[in-house]
């Protein structure tokens, strides 16, 4: 038999190295994979890996690529620290989306970009709407939160098609469910970097993502909120015991995801696709999910995680477009990486005994003999 111990103390090393090790294991069961579909494993792997990097815009790409997942992630970690399951991003970041697309759509003839910032607050606050009915089921009711916020997703997706498909339809769409497209100032321009010009579809919310997982960190670390995150995550009754009021961070860490969730969406509609269609999100709001685990639930690891998922993603693209390889292949990758992820994570936190069947065959003996 097979038991698990709790370790006493978790040594860093330890904590540092098994992501490395997953992301590794991972890489490893890609080329069987490539091998078994009958792909040169090292082409493969390097069409995946090193060539989304090998052209200077392709970089810039992968930062926008990684741009929703660093928010969304972000977001996330404040969820799972303190053992509240938000499963429904990828809802909340459709909700942000639709409320910032109705004052998109609303002011059509606005022009100056400082109407990006009431836009990022009305998404903010629709994702974080959908985000609350999760948090106050889970409070008044128990229920739980991961089937709740999961569930939430498709009603936000199938919401979002209506629309589309009906009164936001765009009229000169010729029967496509789009909606008019967004004006001038509410589009995120690109980056240009100076000597450089412009890299790839780089774009200012970029940097923005950078300064969220940032700002996370700080929050997590140095500030009183985050102390009650991780104490009710870790030792409710320890929180309770010091005044802490669990309810109120099950409502703030729900609020706070799903708020930085609705920006991801806008972010995404206004900067890469400049209108409202039935899908404004590639799976961002599941793919963060194992962008958090990858960066073991630290705001500012969200942001290596974030680039390795997006780098994973670009190279599924490229390996489709250049060797045929089925896009679902990338789907496989990333359940490959979060189930060593959660087999790490076990790991770390666990030690491995295998003397418990000898010992109940021990004990079994002596009660013979007795």
């Amino acid at each position: 038999m097979i038991t698990l111990t709790p370790r006493g103390h978790v040594p860093w090393q330890l904590t540092f190295a098994i992501p490395i090790l997953a992301v590794v294991l991972t890489i490893m069961a890609g080329g069987v994979i490539f091998a078994i579909l009958g792909f040169e494993p090292l082409e493969t792997l390097y069409e995946f890996f090193i060539k989304p990097l090998s052209q200077p815009y392709q970089f810039g790409n992968l930062l926008v690529k990684a741009c929703p997942l660093i928010i969304i992630g972000t977001g996330l970690v404040f969820c799972y620290r303190a053992n509240i399951w938000n499963i429904g991003a990828e809802g909340q970041l459709i909700f942000g989306a639709l409320g910032a697309g109705l004052l998109a759509l609303s002011f059509p003839e606005v022009t100056s970009k400082w109407f990006l910032l009431p836009m990022a607050m009305a998404a903010m606050l629709a994702g974080a709407l959908w985000a609350f009915v999760p948090a106050v089921l889970k409070v008044r009711y128990n229920t739980n939160e991961i089937l709740v916020s999961l569930m939430l997703t498709y009603v936000a997706g199938f919401f979002l098609d209506w629309l589309v498909r009906g009164p936001w339809r765009d009229p000169m769409s010729f029967g496509f469910p789009l909606t008019p497209s967004y004006g001038d100032g509410a589009l995120i321009s690109a980056l240009i970097l100076p000597g450089i010009g412009r890299l790839g579809q780089l774009h200012w919310a970029v940097p923005l993502s950078f300064i969220v997982a940032l700002a996370g960190w700080f929050v997590m670390r140095h500030s009183l909120t985050g102390f009650q995150v991780r104490v009710i995550g870790n030792a409710p009754q320890a929180g309770k015991f010091a005044g802490f009021k669990p309810d109120r961070v099950t409502y703030g860490v729900l609020l706070a995801s799903g708020g930085l969730a609705g920006l991801a969406g806008m972010i995404e509609v206004s900067a890469n696709i400049g209108q409202l269609q039935p899908n404004v999100s590639f799976g961002y709001g599941f793919t963060a999910i194992i962008v958090v685990f990858l960066a073991r639930l630290n705001p500012l690891a969200v942001i290596v995680a974030g680039l390795v998922v997006a780098l994973a993603e670009l190279g599924g693209d490229a390996a489709q477009i250049s060797l045929g390889v089925p896009k679902v292949v990338t789907g496989v990758f990333k359940g490959i990486l979060l189930f060593m992820l959660l087999s790490g994570e076990t790991l770390t936190h666990y030690h491995i005994r295998f003397g418990a069947a000898k010992l109940a065959s021990k004990t079994q003996q002596e009660s013979e003999h007795a």
